[in-house]
């Protein structure tokens, strides 16, 4: 998915984060409070709005599940977590890297929401909420890693 860069994101990527925050997580599910606070913990502290930190919260919480869920089954591995936070403009970028099976989950098609959910195929309407929530995502593979990133505009 290449969605269209916003000002934001150009000034974000043109100049260093004002905070830079990293964690290294198994890619477990029982780990996912873990992850929940230590985004919240930061974004907090840099004053985002609680409908906000709802949203980014929820996206984060879709992508660790998925990690968890699928990056290395049936065994598990680890996964890294950066958020990055700027000032001016105020904006954040979320990082998840792990080195499970490469997927791209930004080639998944969206579902089609239109139709009654009995009727639908089971998976996906996460990452599309996930998509639909965030501004901007990107995927790539690479050194052995999946790297996925979120920007949101705060």
């Amino acid at each position: 998915m290449d969605q269209k860069k916003t000002f934001r994101d150009e000034m974000a990527a043109s100049s260093p984060p004002d905070f830079r925050y990293e964690m290294e997580i198994e890619a477990e599910a029982g780990k996912l409070s873990e992850v929940i606070a230590f985004v919240e913990e930061h974004l907090e502290e840099f004053g985002c709005p609680m409908k906000l930190q709802m949203q980014i919260s929820l996206a984060v919480e879709e992508v660790f599940i998925n990690i968890a869920s699928y990056a290395y089954a049936p065994s598990t591995g680890s996964c890294s977590l950066r958020l990055q936070l700027w000032r001016d403009p105020r904006c954040l970028e979320i990082t998840f890297r792990d080195q499970g099976i490469p997927y791209d989950p930004l080639k998944k098609e969206d579902p089609d929401i239109s139709l009654p959910a009995g009727e639908r195929e089971i998976g996906g309407l996460g990452i599309f909420l996930t998509k639909k929530t965030m501004d901007r995502m990107s995927y790539e593979y690479r050194d052995g890693r999946n790297i996925l990133t979120m920007w949101k505009d705060l």
